[in-house]
């Protein structure tokens, strides 16, 4: 029984680590240039690993670098933080969390809960994610994203300022994400709803376009809720 276990966790690691592969090399030049631009605003390079593995925030690192070269006050710092991470209260609202086993393990799921974390495991077949495999996917991210920005930091003067196409690559993931999304649910109104959502917030509300589009989706999605339960009770009635 115990070697068919560790076989079957393993193949739940083997099982994420080929769902995550696509995003690692994807984040890759995001990562390389968030350590080329520490080390060229002044901070010194053995920061790189510490500001990528204890924050793990993405866009926000790159705020933080800005912040902390200015000396921003704490206060600054956390309200920033609070805007540019808002979006996370929305996804935890759908991550499977409860799938993953022990105290530890959910602490860090909830740690580790990024945009790409959150899209792998959207998929139809997410309930069948084991414990094993979603926290493989987010440690695999996460070592990748580590240590992409080591190598930016200790790669500086190798790396051109500017490389053509590079800046697209995340683009181009979270593109053929929502692709492989759409055709696991097949659902155009959601699809119709998540495209308005993100146009209207964009001309409205730019500077704060992912928390006005989740907010504005989340609205969507209670409406549309609310509308199918009341039309539901209504045939049932009509049944009776």
């Amino acid at each position: 029984m115990k070697p068919a276990a560790v076989g079957s966790r393993w193949q739940q690691i083997r099982l994420g680590a080929h769902n995550v592969l696509p995003a690692c090399l994807a984040v890759i030049p995001l990562g390389l240039a968030l350590g080329v631009l520490l080390v060229r605003t002044g901070l010194p390079w053995w920061s790189a690993p510490l500001l990528a593995g204890l924050v793990f925030a993405g866009s926000l690192e790159f705020l933080l670098i800005g912040l902390l070269a200015v000396a921003a006050p704490l206060s600054h710092i956390a309200l920033t933080t609070m805007v540019v991470n808002f979006r996370h209260v929305f996804y935890a609202i759908s991550f499977p969390l409860h799938k993953v086993r022990g105290r530890g393990a959910k602490a860090y799921s909830m740690f580790a809960l990024t945009d790409e974390a959150y899209a792998l495991t959207m998929e139809a077949e997410r309930e069948n994610y084991s414990s094993a495999r979603i926290l493989s996917i987010q440690s695999l991210f996460h070592a990748s994203w580590t240590i992409s920005v080591l190598a930016g930091a200790l790669l500086t003067g190798l790396i051109p300022e500017s490389i053509k196409g590079l800046d697209f690559a995340v683009t181009a993931l979270f593109t053929v994400l929502a692709i492989e999304a759409y055709k696991a649910y097949r659902s155009l109104p959601l699809s119709l709803l998540a495209l308005i959502s993100a146009v209207v917030a964009s001309w409205i509300a730019p500077q704060s376009m992912m928390v006005v589009a989740m907010v504005m989706f989340l609205i969507g999605l209670s409406v549309a809720y609310l509308l199918r339960r009341g039309t539901k009770e209504s045939e049932g009635s009509h049944a009776r």
